[in-house]
């Protein structure tokens, strides 16, 4: 089972805008919900993010173990984004 991820953080803010408004178009598709962008991390990645990678430990992942769980879809609160 993996638990975390190791990954490329993304530093390009014209993707990041992109996914940003597509996030959010599909929340409040779904939920009626919308958010502030965050404007400030946009701004940094032009100003020249640097290339940075991280570990993600997902609190889903945390949820399928403490309640047994085999499949990731049990404990997600959002339907999965089939894109």
């Amino acid at each position: 089972m993996e638990l975390a991820n190791a990954f490329d953080e993304l530093t390009d803010a014209t993707v990041q805008e992109a996914r940003f408004r597509h996030d959010r178009a599909r929340r409040h598709a779904l939920t009626g919900e919308a958010w502030p962008m965050d404007q400030g991390l946009l701004d940094a990645m032009r100003l020249g993010l640097p290339a940075c990678t991280g570990a993600a430990l997902g609190f889903d992942r945390l949820a399928m173990l403490a309640c047994g769980a085999s499949r990731i879809a049990d404990v997600v609160w959002l339907p999965p984004d089939d894109d």
